[in-house]
């Protein structure tokens, strides 16, 4: 992706990410980490974050390093979401969206594996694509992607207006 596309930032899923770090400490720690986890892509401002982020380090490194280090990790990546418009927020932060429309069919392949064709398993995929398109959401600040496009910055969340 990087080669056709140099520019592009990832984001890593937030609920993927949160799992991955509460899977390195033991379950009396977990939901007050949760907690300090959610304080981090909760707050308003990137600065925000990098404060709760920073808490977070430095909490559970001396005791959990391994959690720190899960987190740690990827921190540019878990943050760039603030580089977009608030109202895309809540759609890249995680790829639940993704996974949850794709379940259905993932769900039905595997079972009719050997079944079919190649020909018959692209029909069943794209009908049932089709049926789970009925329920799918319009995603929030669509009229702002055309921005994002044309590489218009943001910090968080918010359009930086360049000077004239």
């Amino acid at each position: 992706m990087y080669e056709e596309f140099p520019k592009t930032k990832a984001q890593r899923c937030w609920m993927h990410k949160t799992g991955n770090v509460l899977n390195c400490l033991p379950k009396s720690a977990q939901q007050k980490a949760k907690d300090k986890i959610h304080q981090i892509w909760m707050a308003e401002t990137k600065d925000e974050a990098d404060k709760a982020f920073d808490l977070f380090i430095d909490t559970y490194e001396a005791k959990y390093p391994k959690a720190a280090i899960c987190l740690q990790k990827d921190r540019d990546e878990l943050l760039n979401f603030y580089d977009f418009p608030a109202e895309h927020w809540q759609s890249i932060r995680t790829t639940n969206p993704i996974e949850s429309a794709f379940g259905t069919i993932r769900h039905r392949t595997k079972r009719s594996k050997g079944c079919l064709d190649r020909d018959g398993m692209l029909h069943m995929i794209f009908k049932l694509g089709m049926c789970a398109e009925k329920n799918w959401n319009r995603i929030r600040g669509y009229k702002t992607i055309e921005k994002v496009i044309r590489e218009v910055k943001f910090k968080d969340g918010e359009e930086i207006k360049q000077a004239a």
